[in-house]
This record gives structure tokens, sequence and C-alpha cells, in this order.
């Protein structure tokens, strides 16, 4: 992937999940990132990536972001952030033009890629990302950059992303309250995807599974490039809330339960362990029921089994379960659980690893793991990839940055 110029001073990404928000600011250091400061917290306020309590949210936004300063010693004002939410859509959008046999210059770039978004209606979707996938010169595909080539006809294939802009608004918004500016929206899984994989995965064709506390966000990628994503409404949340239910217990303690004893796969020697259930209304922990080990595990794998199966059937309806290949990333934090990866393997048949963030240095053990491999795809995106599209004129970052800018203005005037 081409990176463009880094940007200066330090770059800052907020991940604000259904479980916990986390904030990251990082130097740019050559093609390296370094880790300088790190918050997060349990998060509340939301459900499936949609905010239900805009103050819970903004707290937990401001609070995230004042533990990474107080650790760096900056204060940070602009901020890339994860969409997660509002039912994003993706779709290939083909795009064509005339270039009347001269050479192919920027320009030429710059409205060939204007146009593809102008073709996405926007109604009440919000344009999340325009990127090009293949260019094609007077028929002849695949492409990468056809800039200084002559040609009659320029073509593009344009995967674009587009989501709630209900959604995105009210994310604005919190974030705003939060006195931060919004620097770039970024969709979950392509974030995730950005952090973990590496460029022979992304090139010959892979899926990342991004597991969070409120959705399975997953993108395939193929040639370099995102050319699908998709959002399945299930995450490690549902898991908590079936063992609450499932053995009346208080959600504090299935979490705890889940954490500590849980799995997705069963073996022998569940039968015989035991587990100590304290019950909804008892004062007295000590005084839960006891159940073998295997109860929890039959608990907690139908409803893994299900997020699979709900995975691999938007990858056969996407058409693109081919181009995506046999390799599977799982990463997110609900990916972390015993027997994850055995089972996605065996529902989704394919090969699974476990994914973590890489080209990041500077993150404690307790940060590096897949639980934080969107925000660390954040930082990633911020210094690579607005390679996406090119680069804008000054005419149109102004009007870009006037619609983030006048929003939050509007916003922070108003409320």
């Amino acid at each position: 992937m081409k990176a463009l110029a880094r940007p200066r001073g330090p770059i800052a990404a907020v991940d604000v999940g259904t479980t916990k928000t986390c904030c990251f600011i990082a130097h740019a250091e050559g093609v390296q990132l370094q880790i300088v400061g790190i918050g997060h917290q349990a998060s509340h306020g939301m459900r499936a990536g949609t905010i239900l309590d805009m103050e819970t949210v903004t707290t937990s936004i401001t609070n995230a972001v004042d533990a990474a300063e107080k650790m760096t010693g900056e204060r940070i004002r602009d901020v890339f952030v994860n969409v997660s939410g509002g039912q994003p859509t993706s779709r290939i959008v083909q795009v064509e033009m005339a270039v009347a046999g001269r050479e192919i210059d920027e320009g030429d770039m710059r409205r060939l890629h204007d146009h593809g978004r102008g073709m996405v209606e926007p109604g009440d979707r919000h344009l999340l990302h325009s990127i090009p996938t293949s260019y094609v010169v007077d028929g002849n595909r695949g492409i990468r950059d056809p800039r200084g080539m002559y040609g009659e006809k320029l073509g593009v294939q344009v995967h674009t992303i587009t989501t709630s802009a209900s959604v995105v608004r009210n994310l604005v918004l919190c974030v705003n309250k939060a006195q931060l500016e919004i620097e770039g929206l970024v969709a979950s899984p392509f974030a995730a995807g950005l952090a973990c994989l590496v460029e022979d995965e992304m090139d010959l064709g892979v899926t990342v599974v991004d597991m969070g506390g409120g959705t399975t966000s997953l993108a395939v990628f193929f040639d370099g490039k995102a050319v699908f994503t998709d959002v399945v409404p299930i995450g490690g949340a549902h898991v908590t809330n079936d063992i609450a239910r499932g053995l009346s217990t208080p959600t504090v303690h299935a979490e705890r339960m889940k954490t500590l004893y849980g799995g997705a796969i069963g073996s022998p020697a569940d039968e015989r362990e035991t587990i100590v259930v304290p019950q909804v209304g008892e004062d007295d922990d000590s005084q839960g029921n006891q159940i073998p080990k295997s109860f929890l595990v039959d608990i907690i794998r139908p409803r893994m089994e299900e997020t699979f199966e709900m995975v691999r059937a938007r990858l056969e309806a996407s058409g693109l379960d081919k181009v995506a290949g046999r390799r599977v990333v799982l990463t997110g934090g609900a990916s972390q659980l015993p027997g994850v990866r055995e089972l996605a393997g065996q529902v989704l048949d394919k090969q699974v690893r476990l994914g973590r963030p890489i080209r990041i240095s500077g993150l404690a053990e307790a940060t590096g793991g897949p639980a934080f491999s969107v925000c660390a795809g954040l930082l990633h995106y911020a210094l690579t990839q607005r390679a996406e599209e090119p680069v804008p004129t000054r005419a149109a970052k102004s009007a870009r940055r006037g619609y983030v800018g006048r929003l939050g203005t509007w916003l922070r005037d108003n409320f």
C-alpha cells in the first residue's frame, strides 16, 4: 500500500465500542508507529455499535482520551474514530470516462473518483469509504495505478462502504462534546484488517473477522484492497447474557466465568471440573450452585456456532467467498475465548489464525492483543490508507473539513 506524507505531531485513535472505549496516541517513526499513550475503560451506553446514551458514551471517550494524554503529557484535538453500527453496506461501483488518448494524470484520477462517489445515492446514508480496487484502461483490467499511461477510456472499480447517517451524526456529536474533532471515520472491520493482516494475506485473499462486544464484523481483502465488509449483530456481550440467563447469575459474574472458565469446544475433563455459580439476589456468593464446566461450554458453543454460521452466510451471499480464499484471521476481544479458533475452522471450513496488531511498537502486552486491533488499525489508516483515493485538492480538503468542521461547530454551539 502506498503511504502518503506522514502526519506531523501525535496521531490519535479512539475505538468507541460496546463494551470498551480505548484511545491510542502515537508518533510516526519511519514506516512504524510508536505508541506513546494508552487509555481505556469499560464502555456503556451502546448496543451493537449504536449509541443509546450519549452522555455515557461522551464520558467514556473523555476518560479514555484523558488517560492517554496524561501518559504522554500532550494534548490532542484531532482523532480517528471507528464506526461499527448503522447497518454498513458494501457495494462495488463501476465508473468509466473518456480521456481522449492523452496521458492520464492526477486530475483524471480525481475526476474519476469524484464521479464514483457521486454515483452513491446519499439519502439517509453516509459514505465512509470509496476504495479503488482496480483500474481499466481501454479494456485492459487489473491495473493498480494508471497515472502516466495513455488511453482513450479510463475506468475503475470502487468499493464503497456506507452507513446510517444518523449513527454518524450521533457519534460525531459525542466526540465533539468530548472537545475533539474527527479527522477520519473508519469502518471497524477495515481498521481491524489493516492492523492484523500481512501483505501476502491481503494480496492472495483473506477474511478478517473482528469479534467485538456488541457486533462481529468481517472484511474481505484481495489484491491488497478491502473488497467487501459486513456486520453480524452478535458479539461477546451476547455470550455473557446467555450465561447470565442460563445460570441465573448476575452479568458481572457471567463475564468472569466466561473469561476464567469459558470455552467454545468441550473436553472430557469438563465433566469433572466444577464451578461455583453465584445466584441472582443472593448476598453470599459462596452459597451459589455448583455446576460442571461442561454446562458453561454447552451455553457458549451454540452462540459461537450461530455467529460463524452467519459469517459464512454473509460471505456466500456476497459472491466473494472464493475470492477470499481459504484464509481467515480472527481478532477482537471475543476471539480470545479458548476453542474459538478451532470452532471457526470447523464451521467456516477454512484455515484460521488469531490476529493481533502488527507494525506497531510500544504496546504493552495487555494492550497489544486482539481486543485492541481496531484501535491500532485506526492509527495505521491515518499513516497509510489515505491512499485509498487520490490526494484531494486544497478545495476538496476544505470541503471535506468543512463538513465535519461545520457540523462540529453547530453541535457545540447548540448543545
